[in-house]
């Protein structure tokens, strides 16, 4: 958007003009493609619902085109719960990051969704396997980074600006990070992906437990393509969590079912002996 764009935006949705993202310049044009994956990632995940009555004067294509989005499964969140380019200081302050942070293409924050807290990258397969695992060597140090909150006592700095949900089972795993593949480069996202999960291990592997994996302090890690992704919506089973061997919807995906269905059993043996 322009300057003009970006405050009306601004007035729009309520937020102050510096979380707006930046001026286009052209980006279009210019062929800008990382900047134009990021905004079709938000597309896909959103899939914004057009208004058929404003459509009744258009071509019957333009209304079959709009009723079938229409009848497309609803995406994740609104506008609004959608920000870009935020910054993730390892130093410095929100206001002044210092080096050796990373900066987030999208964060996602839907809790009315079932997703209250979601990093987003986007890649265009520009990059090798090392230099993502890298990036996410940073969301790990930026998450691991405690400062003191209001109420004088350490926390994670990101609980500082976002909500999620605290310990929970005795696990506090780190917010998830979703990579959107768009294959338009030369790398292959078919070898890049095992190589990252090697190169990453360490960030996102957990630790038996009984009957499950505990995440506790590890970040959950999730490829999807952006083709699929615009196919296929959040809810279509195409992303793959590190560690797993099946493609999941991304509730799933983000979650940890096994743990979800060990504790239903144990509560339900608990209820049958106390009756």
């Amino acid at each position: 958007m322009t300057t003009k764009g970006l405050e009306a935006a601004s007035y729009e949705l309520g937020r102050p003009l510096t979380e707006m993202g930046s001026t286009g310049r052209g980006a279009g044009s210019s062929r800008a493609t990382h900047p134009m994956a990021v905004n079709e990632t938000v597309i896909a995940m959103l899939r914004p619902k057009p208004d058929l009555k404003l459509l009744t004067a258009e071509p019957a294509e333009a209304k079959a085109a709009a009723q079938a989005a229409v009848d497309a499964p609803a995406g994740v969140g609104t506008i609004a719960s959608y920000a870009t380019e935020v910054p993730l200081p390892a130093t410095g302050t929100w206001g002044a990051p210092g080096k050796g942070g990373a900066q987030a293409d999208i964060v996602l924050t839907a809790p009315q969704d079932g997703i209250p807290l979601l990093f987003i990258e986007v890649d265009n397969c520009h990059e090798t396997a090392e230099e993502i695992a890298a990036k996410l060597a940073k969301y790990h140090r930026f998450f691991k980074r405690q400062i003191k909150d209001t109420d004088g006592k350490d926390k994670p700095m990101w609980r500082t600006r976002w909500l999620a949900r605290a310990v929970e089972y005795g696990e506090a795993p780190h917010p998830p990070v979703l990579l959107a593949l768009n294959h338009i480069g030369a790398r292959d996202p078919n070898r890049t992906v095992p190589r990252l999960q090697e190169l990453t291990r360490p960030l996102w592997a957990g630790e038996p437990a009984d009957g499950y994996s505990s995440y506790d302090r590890k970040i959950p890690i999730i490829a999807t393509g952006l083709r699929n992704l615009r196919e296929h919506g959040p809810n279509g089973p195409v992303f793959l969590r590190f560690g797993r061997t099946h493609m999941q919807p991304l509730h799933d995906a983000i979650g940890n079912p096994r743990r979800d269905a060990v504790l239903a059993r144990r509560a339900e043996r608990m209820k049958a002996q106390q009756a």
